[in-house]
């Protein structure tokens, strides 16, 4: 329950803030968008929602999932308790801080909510609503009027605006004029829905009777209570010049590409006075310096009332600016009138698109299945239209595949097939963001991803079956020959121990061998008689040191040869060696 206090308090928080709340799901990487709808300056430690109950996520996985939230935002603001599941207020927050500009009236706070083992993502929008925390003001607290006693009844003079940093009803609203027999106020409305007061005369002047009128103008804001800001018109009544300059149109609306360098010609603007000498000498100025700053990138010629580009303009800043310019004649008593110039920015492709990896797995089993989400992306363009519209790829050779969200804007790197560290145990992926303006406008990101290793093969024997000839008498105890055996997997995977398998040959052939299990030598432990013993057969099993292990075996087939003078004891290793000495 959440209640809203006058200036000077806070909002108090005495259960769950959940104003406002809409879920809209989907099965891709980043799977939904959270909208939340909370009120500024709440109070530190506040509970904005059990974030984990509306994601459908066990509190009890948060921390071993390490879900973390992040806040698209100079400060932190918000986070979750990890032990509850439930999003609460970090820091207090100020919407006027935040979002300072006023053109939309809706304020969000972006977070991405991650967890792991899978990795997902959630998109999750916190609305931040105003409340009447400012009262009105006026950047000028006195206007000065210099208005001719021959003015017509009814006519309209501009004043400088209230600006009041609060949105919707709790912005300007209304003005309030002092007690006057000569002038009222009439209530106008800006085309961004802001308030302003024109001073209208219902009264003809005398300057003889009164020389100057002193007048309170009082800005309302729409909040409750209300707010208000005063501002003092002190209106000099001047004497007569009768006519006043004029422009041929109200409002004047022209394009600039926001490329324009310097010095480049926006319009011309000219207005004529009837009257003649000094009085039917125009000048020209910017009114707009009174009510914003949208003057500061152009500049008018006084003299000739030519608008010229005088700052750098930017699509992505601003896309219109809108300016009152004022045509003032000379005359002793000046009579002056004014215009609206609005000025549309068009965009040019002028900023790359960039990319931004909001979550990275970087070791990859070789198991993993096609589809493993490998890293998050967002993707942005400052620019707008077809010059904002992003397209990301990889090279075709790669294991690997870019799968877009529904609106364009991130990414998931996946694996398309599984991965084979014995292959490759790296891969340096490069991904490009390219947007569609022309010309197109493109950059890169480079992320590396190791192949963990799986025990996916068995040990193989060079050969199979091995062959030995070795001559009776040898010397018991030393070794006779060896076998060896490789395993394509690396690290402990690959480590490869010997046996003898005992089982299959029986004990009566391999009771008198012996196999060291490191290296594979095997070893007799008697002399043979080739008498007693011309051939015989046993098999050798090869483990890795894998979990699960794999082995494989291999036959080894043995002829005792007969010992003669042109032989020498040591034994003859290699079927090969063998081969080649008969054959010689």
């Amino acid at each position: 329950m959440v209640h809203a206090i006058t200036k000077g308090e806070r909002y108090v928080q005495t259960g769950y803030v959940f104003l406002f709340l809409c879920l809209f799901a989907s099965w891709s990487a980043v799977l939904s968008v959270t909208h939340y709808s909370v009120p500024e300056e709440m109070e530190e430690g506040s509970v904005v929602a059990n974030l984990a109950a509306d994601l459908g996520l066990e509190v009890k996985t948060l921390k071993t999932r390490r879900m973390r939230v992040d806040v698209v935002a100079n400060k932190k603001y918000l986070d979750i308790n990890k032990d509850t599941g439930e999003l609460y207020i970090l820091e207090r927050i100020d919407r006027e801080f935040l979002c300072p500009s006023k053109t939309t009236s809706y304020c969000f706070l972006k977070l991405d909510a991650t967890i792991e083992n899978p990795i997902r993502m959630f998109n999750i929008e916190v609305e931040i609503t105003d409340i009447n925390d400012n009262a009105p003001h006026f950047r000028r607290g006195t206007m000065h009027l210099d208005i001719s006693e021959s003015s017509p009844v009814g006519e309209r003079f501009s004043l400088n605006n209230a600006v009041d940093p609060d949105v919707g009803t709790n912005s300007v609203k209304n003005y309030h004029l002092s007690a006057s027999d000569n002038f009222a106020i009439e209530i106008q409305t800006g085309r961004d829905g802001s308030k302003f007061a024109d001073l209208v005369l219902k009264k003809a002047l005398d300057r003889e009777q009164q020389a100057v009128h002193n007048l309170i103008l009082t800005a309302v804001d729409g909040g409750v209570p209300t707010r208000t800001g005063t501002a003092s018109i002190i209106v000099r009544v001047l004497d007569v010049n009768d006519n006043a300059p004029s422009f041929d149109k109200d409002q004047y609306v022209v394009d600039v590409m926001e490329n324009s360098p310097i010095g480049s010609l926006v319009i011309k603007l000219n207005a004529t006075d009837l009257d003649e000498g000094v009085n039917g000498e125009v000048e020209y100025s910017l009114r707009s310096k009174h009510r914003g700053p949208s003057s500061e990138q152009f500049d008018l010629n006084s003299k000739t009332g030519k608008l010229t580009v005088k700052g750098q303009l930017d699509y992505e800043e601003k896309q219109m600016y809108e300016l009152k310019v004022l045509a003032s004649d000379r005359g002793s008593v000046s009579l002056s009138t004014q215009c609206n110039v609005v000025i549309r920015v068009e965009d040019v492709n002028d900023n790359q698109p960039e990319i931004d990896i909001t979550s990275l797995s970087s070791r990859i089993p070789e198991d993993a299945a096609p589809g493993t989400v490998v890293a998050l992306m967002d993707v942005t363009d400052r620019d707008s239209g077809v010059n904002g519209q992003v397209v990301c790829s990889l090279s075709d050779s790669l294991p690997f595949d870019l799968k877009p969200s529904p609106d364009g804007q991130s990414y998931s790197l996946i694996t398309k097939d599984y991965l084979d560290k014995e292959i490759s145990h790296m891969y340096n992926i490069t991904i490009t963001a390219k947007d569609l303006g022309s010309p197109s406008l493109s950059s890169t990101k480079l992320i590396q991803v190791d192949v963990l290793d799986v025990n996916d093969n068995s040990p193989l024997f060079a050969e199979n079956p091995y062959t030995f000839y070795v001559p009776e008498n040898n010397k018991a105890g030393l070794s006779i020959f060896s076998v060896a055996a490789t395993d394509a997997d690396g690290g402990e995977n690959a480590v490869v121990s010997y046996f003898l398998n005992r089982k299959s040959t029986g004990s009566s052939v391999t009771s008198f061998l012996n196999i060291n299990e490191g290296n594979g030598t095997i070893s007799a432990l008697k002399s043979f008689d080739f008498e007693t013993l011309k051939t015989f057969q046993f098999q050798v099993v090869a483990t890795d040191s894998g979990t699960p292990q794999l082995s494989s075996n291999v036959t080894v087939n043995v002829t005792t040869t007969l010992q003669s003078s042109c032989i020498h004891s040591a034994p003859m290793v290699l079927l090969k060696v063998w081969r080649r000495f008969h054959a010689t």
